[in-house]
């Protein structure tokens, strides 16, 4: 039981201290993926309405905004036991990585704007950490932000992934998921409480034209700001510099589609 207690003492100083809002996604909704260990990830985001009319995410006229994300990710654990602090002190959780991160969001209008700041965090193994066959896992939380009913969506969530094969045959990777977020300010276009659903998603890269393709659907249940269908591509320039393009359709059929881009680059 000490060691126990001694082991999620450390995490919750390692999240805490360092709980600097997107962690690594898919093109939407957070991933089984952590960042490199050592390895700093800076991302960069916009969403650009498709259209003029109606309003965004956040129920305000949107042709006028274009909203950006900026934000560094730092990985906090090694995927090597021997480099990896809890695997230090319990040898079966050297496998365990983490992340965690912040982001400034600029274009959500003054209301929003006057508080930028979000910050994110998740646990979790590869595929096959512990047995062959297992799923990624991944738990974690996102959007934390830093003003009481405005910006602190406060969305958690729980994730597997699975890389399926046929034979020889790679079908690319399934996930799936739900999320839980503050009911007071996920809704839905009635204004009624809508802050829990669903995260699914298919990819895969695509090695019959290029290692450096990736195809992605992505998923993310609810009408809240947070619903949407998510269908895009990405490229790597390099093993540290990629680029996203996707559409994005809101389930709220009331809010204007998006198109996003996406920059990610390790140092």
């Amino acid at each position: 039981m000490k060691r126990i207690g001694l082991i999620l003492a450390v995490f919750c100083t390692l999240v805490l201290s360092n709980a600097y809002a997107t962690p690594s996604t898919l093109i939407w909704s957070p991933s089984t993926d952590i960042q490199p260990y050592k390895k700093i990830h800076i991302g960069y985001d916009l969403y650009a309405p498709t259209t003029s009319k109606g309003t965004n995410a956040n129920n305000y006229d949107q042709h006028n905004y274009v909203l950006q994300v900026y934000g560094p990710t730092f990985s906090l654990l090694s995927d090597k036991p021997e480099e990896n602090l809890l695997g230090k002190l319990w040898k079966p959780l050297g496998k365990v990585m983490a992340e965690t991160g912040f982001d400034y969001k600029k274009g959500l209008g003054s209301f929003y704007d006057s508080t930028p700041w979000y910050f994110h965090f998740k646990l979790g193994v590869s595929e096959d950490a512990y047995f062959k066959n297992m799923p990624a896992i991944a738990i974690g939380s996102y959007d934390m932000g830093t003003r009481a009913n405005r910006t602190n969506n406060n969305v958690w969530y729980g994730r597997v992934a699975k890389t399926v094969n046929i034979g020889k045959v790679n079908l690319g990777r399934i996930s799936g998921g739900y999320f839980v977020g503050n009911g007071r300010l996920l809704r839905d276009k009635e204004g009624l409480r809508d802050n829990a659903g669903p995260m699914i998603a298919w990819e895969r890269t695509m090695t019959e034209i290029s290692d450096k393709l990736w195809l992605c659907v992505d998923y993310q249940g609810t009408q809240s700001s947070y619903g949407a269908l998510n269908v895009g591509f990405a490229w790597s320039f390099t093993k540290d510099i990629s680029a996203i393009l996707a559409y994005d359709i809101y389930n709220n059929r009331n809010l204007t589609d998006t198109i996003t881009y996406q920059l990610d680059i390790n140092f």
